[in-house]
Parts: structure tokens; sequence; C-alpha cells
């Protein structure tokens, strides 16, 4: 995952509201949003190369999303642990985020650099092994996450967060405009451009918030509402290489402490793009 924007308890509808655009090299196999069979109850695309996921919600209304460090640091050692189970571990734990955070804190140098966001229906956290500082609580806000901490001011974060908070501001907040937020593909301007150890056209390309480029881009856009009232909707788009759509999903189900199986699920057809003005209807 490497474009995050979230509003946590902000909109008078929705506890929750994150738009996502994760970016990874093409020829790294992923499977699309779905159920995990092996771990029940999480709800989440998962990568299969490290078995684990970067962005997804429990039927308990548990939340995480992952995103990567970009630095010049060494890089760790070879047999360094994947980072990809944080979430789906979060997800599968009944421990507070905080707690949970802080017993991640300790190890968390072992890995390579990474943001970590968690959260349930009363608290979302926020830890980076990048800052050397303790997992925090989050107050009411929108926020930002890319490849270096949060609310760091890179171009495209601060342009989507920007839309985002001008969508909070909307009654009938629906997915459309949040993928289009994720669907913008301006590059930053040469001045304006993070200096992260990238050669100067990998930093330029990896500057918009949709990423076109052959070898690596965003591969999917993920939209994520949870309703007040408990009902959670998750959708996400795939792309290849060219940034054109393969294909969707679209899931609803309703927030339970004890979950029971989601209700309502949408075509999912690999290659098959579902049509716009599915995925963009007012969410009821």
């Amino acid at each position: 995952m490497c474009l995050l924007v979230l509003a946590w308890n902000v909109h008078p509808r929705f506890r929750l509201v994150a738009a996502a655009n994760r970016d990874e090299f093409h020829d790294r196999p992923a499977t699309p949003l779905d159920w995990w069979q092996d771990v029940p109850g999480v709800l989440a695309g998962r990568d299969l190369q490290g078995a684990g996921t970067w962005m997804g919600v429990s039927r308990t209304g548990r939340f995480g999303v992952l995103t990567n460090y970009r630095d010049l640091e060494p890089p760790p050692a070879p047999d360094a642990p994947s980072r990809g189970g944080f979430v789906p571990q979060f997800l599968a734990d009944d421990s507070a985020p905080q707690p949970w955070l802080e017993g991640l804190r300790a190890g968390a140098r072992r890995y390579a650099g990474f943001n970590l966001l968690v959260g349930t229906d009363e608290e979302l956290c926020y830890f980076s092994n990048r800052n050397d500082l303790e997992p925090r609580p989050l107050s009411p806000g929108v926020y930002g996450l890319s490849n270096h901490l949060l609310d760091s001011p890179w171009p495209k974060l601060l342009r989507a967060r920007e839309r985002l908070r001008e969508l909070m501001a909307t009654d009938r907040l629906h997915a459309e405009p949040l993928f289009d937020l994720l669907a913008d593909r301006t590059q930053a301007d040469v001045d304006a451009i993070p200096a992260t150890g990238l050669p100067p056209d990998w930093e330029r390309a990896l500057s918009a918030p949709f990423v076109v480029h052959d070898r690596y881009g965003t591969r999917c856009s993920t939209v994520l509402l949870v309703e007040r009232r408990g009902r959670a909707t998750m959708l996400e788009r795939r792309f290849d290489a060219h940034g054109l759509q393969t294909g969707a999903s679209r899931w609803h189900f309703d927030i339970e402490a004890g979950g029971r199986r989601a209700h309502s699920r949408s075509a999912m057809t690999p290659g098959r793009a579902v049509p716009r003005a599915t995925l963009g209807a007012p969410i009821e």
C-alpha cells in the first residue's frame, strides 16, 4: 500500500472512510479482495509471495493498513520477517490497538521500514518503526499516509488528503468520488518531488497518486466505508501495467461482535471490469 487517505470520526454517517492505492511490482502475485479461509473473519486481498496483506477489515470491525517506508537506511537482513503478516495478525486478535502495537514495537527494527495503522470501532492508532516514537492514538480527523511518516507533506498525499476533506462535507458520500481521487495520475513538479534515494525518473513516476509504469505501479485501488450503524462496504478495483482496469470486487457486511457470513457480494470476475455505475451507486 503506497497511498492512503482516511477520515476517522469526521463524517456524520461514516465512522471510517478510507481510500488507498496499492503500488507493487506487476509480476508479484496477489489474489483479489475476498474472505480468507485460513484466517476466519478477515476480508482482504492477499500477497502470495509473503502470504500477508496491505489492507483489510474483520467481521468485528477491526481495520488495518500497512505501507512500506522508503528511505536510505541499509536494508534489513535477508532473513528478516515479512511485514505483510501485521494486518491479518491484528485483525484476528482481540487486543486494543495501542497495546497490540506496543507488543510489536520491541522487535520492530528487525523489519524493513513500515507504517502501520490499526483500529477498532473505538480507537485508531499509528506506529512506524522509523521514528523511534511510541504508538499513538489518533484524534478525529483526516489523515494521509504514503511511504514516509503519517501526514508527511508529499505532493500526492497533500492533494489526495485535501480532496478527501472536501468530500467529508458531502451528505450522500459514495464510492465513486473516492475512486476518482485515487485515479489521479498527475505527477508532481520536479522541484517538489521528495528525494528518497531512487533514480529521478522513478521518483517522478512515483510522485503521482496513481502510478503507471511498465515494471511497477498501482495494482489496485480500495475504498472502505464503515457506517456508524455498523454496516461496512469494501470495494476494490484492479489494474494492469497500462493502468487499465482488469477486475473489481464489492462486499457488504454487518459488523457484529460474533461475526456472521457476509450477506451481499457482487460479481468478481478477473479480467472483466465491473461497470462504473455498479460501483459508483450511493451506499444505502
